[in-house]
This record gives C-alpha cells, structure tokens and sequence, in this order.
C-alpha cells in the first residue's frame, strides 16, 4: 500500500504520474529522450540499463518493468536480460554494452564511483562520448525513478504477463505523457 493517498490504482510511476501530472511531465519526457530517442544505441539495450540500474536498486517495479521493456526489444529477450541481472561479466553481450552497464554501476553506487579507467574501457570498446553520457544518464534517472516508486511504496505488480502488457505500449508509444 502506498504511504500517501494517490486517489488511484494504478501501478508502479504511473500511480504516482496520475497523482501528480505536472511532475509527470518533465519525468517522462527525459524518459522519452533517454530510452526512445535518436542514439546510435539501441533502445533495447538502453532499457536494458535501466533495468540493471533497478535490479542493482533492488527497484522491483522498475526492475520488472524495464526488464519486459529490454525483452520486447532485444532478439534474446527475458533470457539475455536475466543473464546480465545474473552475471554482467558472462552475460553474452558486446564489449561495448558490457562497458556501458559497468558505468551504470558504478554511477549507481555514486557518481564518484566513474573513473577514467571506466571511460577508457567504454571508449576501446567503441563506445560514441554520447553514449557515455547517456549511459550516465539513464542510470543517475533510473536512481531518482527508483527512490521516487519505493520511497512512496507504489504499487507493484507480482503477475509478469502486467509488465508485458505495459511492455506492449511502451515499444508501441512510448513514454511521452499528454499535455492535458
């Protein structure tokens, strides 16, 4: 049960964006930006960092939802996301995204935590100065999201096929929220 009155039942973020929409807003569209929007990355594997960034959180809405959302767009699906939940370091993923996903980490631990030698691994790997940023990003967003959803108990879905349901409009529309 959420800690405040939402006036809603909706799950996870979206309970507390139909709480507050003016908040929504801004929220959803770096969202959009982030994880939907023109980058030499794809938006599978940039949901993929959000995901790991929830997992390490232990955000378990955020986490199951991002998950689904990786899955609908990467060719391995679930399977390749467990794995790098499971074991960053043998999961079967480029050089490139494994380096992106140990900035995440260490960004989720603290900012401080990236260090050149973080950088230089991305960069040997192939890695765009865009796509160190955004790596960057996503985790520093994906802290705050995760604080915000557990830091008011949200309500979380237990049932996987309400993730994949979201999943579907997600891929389909996105994250943009109406000016309304």
């Amino acid at each position: 049960m959420p800690h405040i009155a939402l006036g809603n039942e909706s799950p996870g973020i979206i309970g507390l964006f139909d709480y507050r929409p003016e908040t929504a807003r801004p929220m959803s569209a770096l969202a959009e930006v982030l994880l939907r929007g023109e980058n030499s990355l794809p938006r599978g594997d940039r949901e993929l960092i959000a995901a790991y960034v929830s997992a390490l959180n232990d955000c378990r809405f955020c986490y199951n939802s991002h998950a689904a959302f990786a899955a609908a767009q990467l060719p391995e699906g679930m399977d390749l996301v467990e794995q790098v939940r499971a074991d960053l370091g043998g999961a079967p993923i480029s050089d490139k995204l494994r380096a992106l996903l140990t900035i995440a980490g260490a960004v989720q631990e603290s900012g401080r935590k990236v260090g050149d030698e973080h950088i230089a691994a991305a960069r040997e790997a192939g890695a765009t100065d865009v796509e160190i940023h955004d790596a960057v990003l996503i985790a520093a967003a994906f802290c705050m999201y995760n604080r915000y959803v557990d830091g008011l108990a949200a309500l979380t879905p237990d049932d996987p096929a309400d993730y994949a349901v979201m999943a579907q409009f997600i891929v389909a529309a996105g994250y943009a929220r109406d000016e309304a």
